[in-house]
């Protein structure tokens, strides 16, 4: 249904190998009864417990690659408003994304002002400069949140963002987006039933 490319999900999907290397370690280590592998000696208990982190941690992980690279921002945002999410932090998170980038590039002039007077931060010395730009910073971005409140306000901003009309689902996105659930739900079930 996202239609994600696989080089893309592999790659993001990288971020998972530390705890693949930890997985790897856990049947090493544990207690109980001991299952023979080559030259190895594994714990029966550490494998089931690596086959539950790699298992967990595999489908968190496509889970939020599958949902970062289908959905907007914008998107993500609506879902957890009708998820009941307070209102005031939606807004917040919807402002911050807006206005992030206005703060990068105010942070960049500021950087590129700095290093054209020969500025150059090296150790604990410089640290109150940087203090003192991070402050600038703030006031500013400050400033420019009441201004454009004042600008909202005036345009007949009530606290609430306009909707779109949400699209129409079709049977095959509800049983892929129920899917992985479902999925979860059964390993969590063989799991509990293997540690009875």
């Amino acid at each position: 249904m996202a239609k994600i490319p696989l080089r893309l999900l592999f790659t993001r999907a990288l971020i998972e190998v530390p705890f693949v290397f930890f997985a790897v370690l856990m049947p090493f280590f544990g207690k109980g009864d001991q299952v023979s592998f080559g030259p190895f000696n594994l714990y029966e208990e550490g494998l089931i417990a690596a086959a539950g982190i790699l298992i967990k941690g595999t489908l968190g992980v496509l889970t939020a690659i599958t949902l970062s690279t289908s959905t907007t921002a914008r998107e993500i945002l609506r879902g957890l408003e009708k998820l009941k999410l307070p209102t005031l932090m939606v807004q917040i998170a919807s402002f911050m994304l807006r206005y992030i980038n206005v703060v990068n590039d105010e942070m960049e002039r500021m950087k590129v002002a700095r290093e054209s007077r020969g500025f150059n931060a090296t150790g604990i010395k410089h640290w109150k400069v940087l203090a003192t730009a991070a402050g600038a910073l703030f006031i500013r971005s400050y400033e420019r949140g009441e201004r454009v409140h004042l600008a909202m306000l005036s345009r007949g901003y009530e606290g609430v963002l306009p909707h779109d009309e949400p699209p129409k689902l079709s049977k095959e996105i509800w049983f892929t987006a129920l899917s992985l659930p479902i999925l979860a739900a059964t390993i969590l079930l063989i799991s509990l039933g293997l540690s009875l």
